[in-house]
């Protein structure tokens, strides 16, 4: 598909019938994203109660071509799976997603946010740091609980 000559319109998430095209996005976008019980239709449904309006989606051609997902907590946001299909990178999709995510958590009154990424997606790393974000010097512990 010619991606170049599709516009690509930002919108939000529609639970559940998103759900299929973005699920399968987050399945082909590489190495940085890591599917778990939290990415389970259900799960997501929970994320769309408590944040309905931080998660976005990319469209062109009437087709979801990107996504992501943001949280706020009162505090502090966060950014999980931004994802753009392998044809629509380096465009500017990603960078409009990330926008447009911080425009809503700064209107939210979020004073800063944060985003996990794998040591080895060189790729996503580049991508933040050139867009100013600062690696810290912390560890990530997770535990299951359910």
């Amino acid at each position: 598909m010619e991606s170049l000559e599709l516009p690509v319109s930002v919108r939000h998430f529609r639970y559940p019938g998103d759900y299929p095209a973005v699920y399968k996005l987050w399945e082909q976008a590489g190495p940085g994203i890591h599917l778990r019980k939290s990415d389970t239709l259900e799960e997501i449904g929970k994320k769309t109660l408590r944040d309905p309006d931080l998660f976005l989606v990319a469209e062109a051609g009437g087709r979801i071509i990107g996504s992501i997902l943001g949280g706020f907590d009162g505090r502090r946001g966060m950014m999980y799976h931004l994802a753009v299909e392998q044809d629509f990178r380096n465009q500017g999709t990603a960078s409009r997603l990330v926008e447009e995510l911080e425009r809503m958590l700064k209107s939210k009154g979020c004073l800063r946010y944060y985003l996990l990424v794998t040591k080895d997606n060189q790729n996503a790393i580049d991508f933040y740091e050139k867009r100013g974000w600062q690696r810290m010097e912390l560890f990530t512990y997770a535990k299951d609980i359910a």
